[in-house]
């Protein structure tokens, strides 16, 4: 995949959890909440300062980080769902 996100951006494939069962009640798809959890799979360059210099990343491509239910902006690519997030909605890199 030829894609690089700009400037402060991450590009990050959701990871699935195991399927979960409550009280031996198999929870379908449709009923499941979206992962908080993804792999980065690309990084921008790093915002643009006053100054004129980059603000490199603290995230880079394989970590697994944990963000906001809400964050980010869906994207499907040969198939498969990934998420353009900021580096600021990022809550935690998991390690």
């Amino acid at each position: 995949m030829a894609l690089r996100p700009l400037h402060d951006r991450v590009l990050v494939k959701r990871v699935e959890e195991g399927e979960s069962q409550v009280g031996g009640i198999i929870i379908p798809d449709t009923a499941k909440e979206k992962p908080q959890r993804g792999e980065v799979v690309a990084v921008g360059a790093g915002k643009l300062l006053k100054s004129g210099q980059r603000a490199s990343l603290e995230v880079k491509s394989g970590d697994t980080i944990l963000f906001g239910k809400y964050s980010g902006s869906e994207a499907k690519i040969d198939g498969i769902e990934y998420l353009i997030l900021r580096e600021d909605e990022i809550l935690a890199v998991l390690g």
